[in-house]
């Protein structure tokens, strides 16, 4: 181990999560590799040092260590499943709306809807991303209701919300 060992004076980390990227490359006997485990370890840095210390510090067990390593792997393979479903979905989502009549503040926003928008989509938040008066935010919007692809949310007056249809 590449960490314990500690060859370098600088980059030992880097070089351990490659070498681990590369021999999962090579084990799943493909040249296409969607996830990315050293993404998941930077991703839960914190956990990693703490389970390689207690490992380094111990007997020779390694146990703790592996079952670590295959949680974050699985924990590494579920979110990039999760991340290639929204992108397939998009997808459709698009391929479905490619002859839909669409401004380019609704495309916009339909894109940042399904980029992972924080928060409720209200008709500021739109004028504000947007840069536009509150009334064309407005009409954008009530056109893509009447198009079918936002919702209204509850609520209403100026809190009033609304959502991605996702089909």
């Amino acid at each position: 181990m590449v960490v314990t060992i500690h060859p370098f004076e600088d980059g030992n980390g880097r070089i351990a999560r490659a070498v681990t990227d590369m021999q999962l490359s090579r084990a799943d006997g493909s040249s296409r590799r969607f996830y990315s485990m050293s993404a998941q370890i930077r991703l839960e840095q914190k956990r990693y040092y703490e389970v390689l210390e207690k490992t380094q510090k111990g007997s020779t067990d390694i146990t703790a260590w592996l079952l670590w390593f295959l949680e974050c792997l699985e924990r590494s393979l579920v979110s990039t499943e999760q991340i290639l479903s929204r992108t397939l979905a998009k997808a459709r989502f698009w391929e479905h709306h490619r002859l839909t009549d669409l401004n380019d503040s609704q495309r916009f926003m339909i894109n940042r809807l399904w980029n992972g928008f924080k928060g409720k989509l209200t008709t500021s938040k739109w004028a504000k991303m947007t840069k536009c008066s509150s009334d064309t935010a407005l009409r954008d919007i009530q056109g893509l209701v009447q198009k079918g692809i936002l919702i209204q949310g509850s609520g209403g007056g100026r809190s009033t919300g609304y959502e991605l249809v996702e089909e």
